[in-house]
């Protein structure tokens, strides 16, 4: 072979290289896409579950129906599902929603009214809910990345901020925590005075307050039907169950394969909402709940309160309040990886974690949320510093 031939094949072979190179790496570059989700009337429907079905990545609206996510153009060709309790599923071609200007998605809202000659009685709904819980939800070992934020509370008012990026190596409801990994995490400065931890890291306590993954005594329990729904074209009926006039849970169960859609709780005033996967089983898509209690002020408090010149308190008010995005979900045993933390026997305000700013600013973060915005502004009264300037000082 000449070497001029030489020279011009490689150099066409390099030239494909690089475009092909370029082809993918424009194809996984990710993009942030952003929208809300309103009914009819205009209002923003809260808390409904954003996904792309193929990749099960995804999100939840906040409050006012908005809602933030990542996608790469290999996306594009996939479908964006947006459902919630009460309205009609709708599917969306990501590259056509990527292309309108209007990023508004109307969902249909859906009356049901059912007969009573159609339900169950109300405890036999909750018993073929619980029966079928380890069918309808993802039952093998599979990979949540979650935003797990907790706020600790002293007398209403925020003190410490604490939010991380984790991976979860779960099994689900009917199922075990297997593993846990912090993979990225900030903090806010701390004016605790206060300084109770947890004897675990919060996603821990999660799993645990979970009433699926407690189980339900069922007969400790007065059950009675509240209402009805419909969630992606299923009938919905609403059971609750009560133990005392502030001591409840309220399971939101679909009426052909019991399906647990929604899980409201007394304790910690908890909501658990799931979505499906393409496969139809649940898993978790948002979470939160606030835990308080009371404490008596020892002597070290007391002059941490003279000290500040304010008013000894006979009790301190204080609580955690907490907030879980799932983004995202892996099902395939060759793609998962998580390195496992464990958090057992540490808080989350003490996991030490790199502050890396670059991540922070390009992670495609929900919208502020009333739970967010709340703390925020407290956290930011107590001296006027701003909360990312708390993050550069304190990580």
């Amino acid at each position: 072979m000449k070497l001029n031939d030489w020279f011009t094949r490689n150099k066409i072979i390099l030239i494909i290289v690089l475009f092909i190179g370029g082809v993918a790496n424009s194809q996984t570059k990710k993009t942030a896409i952003s929208g809300v989700v309103m009914d009819e009337y205009g209002y923003g429907i809260p808390y409904a579950a954003i996904s792309i079905a193929k990749s099960n990545v995804g999100t939840s609206t906040i409050e006012d129906g908005s809602f933030n996510l990542m996608v790469s153009e290999k996306n594009y060709g996939d479908t964006l599902s947006i459902s919630s309790i009460g309205f009609k599923t709708k599917k969306i071609r990501i590259g056509d929603y990527v292309s309108k200007k209007n990023k508004t998605i109307i969902l249909d809202e859906i009356t049901t009214k059912l007969t009573d000659i159609k339900l169950l009685s109300n405890v036999e709904y909750v018993k073929r809910a619980l029966k079928h819980l380890k069918y309808n939800t993802i039952s093998k070992p599979h990979e949540l990345n979650i935003l797990y934020r907790r706020a600790s509370v002293e007398d209403n008012k925020s003190r410490f901020f604490v939010e991380h990026y984790m991976k979860l190596l779960d099994e689900g409801p009917s199922g075990i925590l297997r593993k846990i990994e912090v993979v990225e995490g900030r903090k806010s400065s701390d004016y605790r005075m206060v300084k109770r931890t947890q004897f675990s890291h919060s996603v821990n306590y999660m799993i645990t307050h979970n009433p699926l993954r407690q189980g339900i005594n069922i007969k400790t329990y007065k059950w009675s039907k509240i209402g009805d729904s419909n969630y992606d074209g299923e009938d919905i009926v609403i059971i609750e169950g009560r133990k005392s006039k502030n001591n409840f849970i309220r399971l939101y169960i679909g009426m052909d394969i019991y399906k647990i859609y929604k899980i409201e709780t007394s304790k910690g005033n908890a909501t658990f909402l799931y979505k499906k996967n393409e496969e139809g089983e649940l898993y978790l898509s948002y979470h939160n709940r606030e835990s308080k209690s009371n404490i008596e002020p020892n002597e070290e408090l007391k002059r941490s309160f003279r000290i500040a010149n304010r008013e000894i308190p006979k009790k301190i008010k204080i609580a955690y309040r907490h907030e879980v995005f799932v983004l995202g979900l892996e099902t395939d045993k060759n793609k998962i990886n998580v390195n496992n933390f464990g958090g057992y026997g540490i808080d989350i305000g003490d996991v030490e974690v790199p502050y890396n700013e670059q991540f922070w600013k390009s992670f495609a973060m929900p919208p502020d949320t009333e739970f967010f915005k709340r703390i925020k502004t407290e956290l930011e009264s107590h001296f006027g510093v701003a909360l990312e300037t708390q993050y550069k000082l304190s990580n």
